[in-house]
């Protein structure tokens, strides 16, 4: 099925589904979102995705590794809509809060195989210096120890697992790949695929992995594994860095109180739509925080109109 930004009758669906804050709700009911991520090499990643999520949830928790004080301190003063967790209290956070998506703004590269044996306990994960190790069994450990819990993984957490860590989860999780994650993922490519065999691999893919996938690419690709959809709009000004971080965040939000399928397909289009209205003003030339400040206005249109 095709959801297009240029058919609001496409989304309406969705939108019904989406349960809107209640005027008698109390703080921390909307929604509660953690985000691990960042590293020495990615900043603003992170930062991106809690700060598009505090529009949409009561409570943003933000963690990245103890080493990097110095970003630590600039989030505390650009990060103003959240909490910034430490390191050593992360567990207590993954416990209480709603969603958990790991992985923007951290680290790949090459594992130690050795430390793979040695470091099967939390405490034993937050000593490790090496950023793409870190990622890596800090991603396993929670995917293990958290199987009930609601994970979204992007970026640095999704370019390093492995793919049979999510088969044994209860709750599947979303991940958010592009193309070139996907492939490093799933270990084939999808680049000469036409929209209809994408259509198909990305659904085989999330039955046989447990998960819901959103592929990231020109036209967005969603499955749960028994349902498929295609999303299509926006526009070149959405190849900048950082509206994949956007877009997890906002799947994130929607996520800690709808289902994982419908929050995938209202936060692919509602990026691309603001992308559409904001090329209306800007052309191409709009940038992130353009995106973060427009997201709420179109999300607001779109819930009046349904």
């Amino acid at each position: 099925m095709d959801i297009k930004t240029s058919d609001i009758n496409s989304i309406k669906p969705f939108i019904k589904s989406y349960q809107p804050p209640q005027p008698n709700s109390h703080k921390g009911q909307n929604g509660r979102v953690l985000v691990i991520g960042g590293s020495s090499l990615f900043h603003s990643a992170s930062i991106w995705a809690a700060e598009i999520a505090s529009h949409f949830v009561d409570i943003v928790h933000y963690s990245s590794t103890k080493e990097n004080n110095e970003i630590f301190i600039s989030l505390k003063k650009k990060f103003r809509n959240g909490m910034v967790v430490p390191q050593k209290d992360l567990l207590s956070y993954v416990e209480e809060d709603d969603v958990i998506l790991v992985g923007p703004g951290m680290v790949r590269g090459k594992v130690n195989e050795k430390l793979k044996i040695k470091n099967e306990k939390f405490s034993d994960i937050i000593k490790i210096k090496d950023e793409a190790n870190y990622t890596y069994f800090l991603t396993k450990y929670l995917l293990e120890h958290y199987p009930n819990k609601k994970f979204v993984i992007d970026a640095g957490a999704l370019q390093i697992m492995e793919s049979d860590w999510l088969v044994t989860l209860k709750t599947k999780a979303v991940i958010a790949p592009h193309k070139g994650e996907f492939e490093k993922l799933f270990g084939f490519s999808v680049n000469q695929y036409s929209v209809g065999e994408k259509t198909k691999v990305v659904q085989e893919q999330a039955k046989k992995y447990n998960c819901v996938i959103l592929l990231k690419a020109i036209h967005d690709f969603v499955s749960d594994g028994e349902k498929s959809y295609v999303v299509e709009g926006g526009n070149a000004g959405l190849t900048k860095g950082g509206t994949g971080d956007i877009l997890a965040g906002l799947t994130a939000s929607f996520f800690a109180k709808n289902q994982a399928l419908d929050s995938c397909l209202l936060s692919s289009y509602i990026l691309k739509k603001a992308a559409d209205e904001l090329f209306l003003s800007k052309g191409y030339w709009y940038n992130i925080n353009d995106i973060i400040d427009y997201i709420p206005i179109v999300t607001t249109n779109l819930l009046n109109k349904t």
